[in-house]
């Protein structure tokens, strides 16, 4: 069950960081391919102030594929976020554009964990950070941030033409829960979703 929490994760504890980082060649590659021709399909996220040019392509949404998405661009990194019990967010890649950030604000529960991945960092790696309670990190490429978003967070690039991508998993806490209790929660959050798409909710968070 839910114990005491803390920011920051180390990533080596978990073998979907490892994944991550081993294969972040071939997920760069997937992720121009997917640029080159469904540039599109990049969202801004609109649950807050996020005006700044943050931009999401979300490849899972609520633990599940996408409907029409062109899964043939990025088999290896559908595979590695099929390898984990997907959250009821999202499951894909973040843009963050130059001398934008996100505010501080904080998420609903640590059921979730987040992973993010660095595939294209600013030149130098500090110039993007991202704060979470008292600590600070910046990315690298290839290499994972692990975080607990109930903490109050932050993100900024204050590079003036370079934006920064990674690869962001929003995923069940494995290493606070049970494999039973993800199981369990995971069956609720599909009753939830199907309650809510019977009354016309198409977006459920």
């Amino acid at each position: 069950g839910l114990g005491p929490t803390q920011p920051f994760y180390d990533p080596a504890s978990l073998e979907l960081c490892r994944k991550m980082s081993e294969n972040v060649d071939i997920v760069e590659q997937e992720y121009e391919a997917l640029v080159q021709d469904h540039e599109s399909k990049f969202q801004s996220v609109t649950s807050m102030n996020y005006d700044s040019g943050w931009k999401t392509l979300v490849l899972f949404y609520n633990g599940h594929r996408i409907q029409d998405f062109p899964y043939h661009l990025c088999p290896v990194t559908t595979s590695i976020l099929e390898s984990v019990p997907l959250a009821g967010r999202i499951a894909g890649f973040n843009r963050q554009q130059p001398q934008s950030g996100i505010p501080n604000h904080t998420d609903g529960n640590n059921m979730w964990l987040t992973c993010q991945m660095g595939i294209k960092v600013p030149d130098p790696p500090t110039s993007a950070q991202i704060t979470v309670g008292p600590d600070t990190q910046h990315w690298e490429r290839g290499q994972c941030l692990l975080y607990d978003t109930t903490y109050r967070h932050e993100t900024f690039n204050s590079h003036k033409t370079q934006e920064r991508v990674v690869m962001h998993v929003d995923f069940f806490n494995t290493i606070a829960m049970t494999t039973k209790e993800i199981e369990v929660l995971q069956y609720i959050y599909s009753i939830r979703e199907q309650f809510m798409k019977a009354e016309g909710v198409s977006k459920v968070g």
